[in-house]
């Protein structure tokens, strides 16, 4: 009988430490904070946008353009906490910070691996991309059904649930978004790491290279 494999934690939680020091190489690269901004300000807008299920899009339809265009400001300046409760600004905050993270060393990494490979992202960097892409997706798609107010009944996921259940649904779709936002937070906490690593093992090896290169000019 063979030695039952252990997990090994302490290599696990290395990675953290790993991802980290990626993490903070990246935002030394314009290409990250271009990712960063962007995803950050649409994340942390649709997320205030959502903070009362799908009233505030109703309410945009029917105020015409100009008072549309201040609904989404106020939830824009929400995201930075202006006129925000802390305790309703602060999640938000720090998912649009991880979400905004995320796609940045996305971004980061698909150019990394682009000017590396030729212009031309070989197969295997296609792949990887793509799923990369796809995990952001999926976070995003959990986040948005998770947003809302759950106590008073103004999370997405509530029509649904209040079709199934016939009393309750107000606790059960509380109970239902925190799973659903708790799911989407250790999706993009475990996304992180991965793409951190990866983010470092490359900035690394490109600083190397970069500087094997300038000792073979001289």
């Amino acid at each position: 009988m063979g030695k039952k494999s252990r997990f090994n934690w302490r290599k696990w939680l290395d990675g953290f430490n790993l991802a980290g020091k990626g993490i903070l190489l990246a935002t030394r690269e314009k290409k990250f904070w271009i990712g960063f901004v962007v995803a950050f300000l649409f994340f942390g807008t649709l997320m205030n946008l959502l903070a009362g299920g799908l009233s505030k899009f109703q309410l945009m339809g029917a105020v015409g353009f100009a008072g549309a265009m201040k609904i989404i400001w106020d939830a824009l300046i929400g995201t930075f906490g202006v006129n925000m409760i802390f305790l309703e600004f602060l999640p938000v905050f720090l998912i649009a910070v991880m979400q905004g993270t995320l796609i940045g060393l996305i971004v980061l990494l698909w150019d990394k691996k682009r000017i590396k490979s030729g212009e031309e992202v070989i197969s295997d960097d296609k792949n990887t991309n793509s799923a990369n892409v796809e995990k952001a997706g999926i976070i995003t798609g959990l986040i948005a059904l998770g947003a809302g107010c759950p106590t008073c009944g103004t999370t997405l996921l509530t029509p649904l649930i209040g079709a199934i259940f016939s009393s309750g649904s107000l606790a059960v779709a509380g109970v239902i978004s925190g799973l659903v936002t708790t799911a989407a937070i250790v999706i993009a906490i475990l996304s992180l790491k991965r793409i951190g690593e990866e983010a470092y093992v490359i900035i690394i090896n490109e600083k190397y290279m970069r500087r094997k290169a300038e000792k073979e000019r001289v």
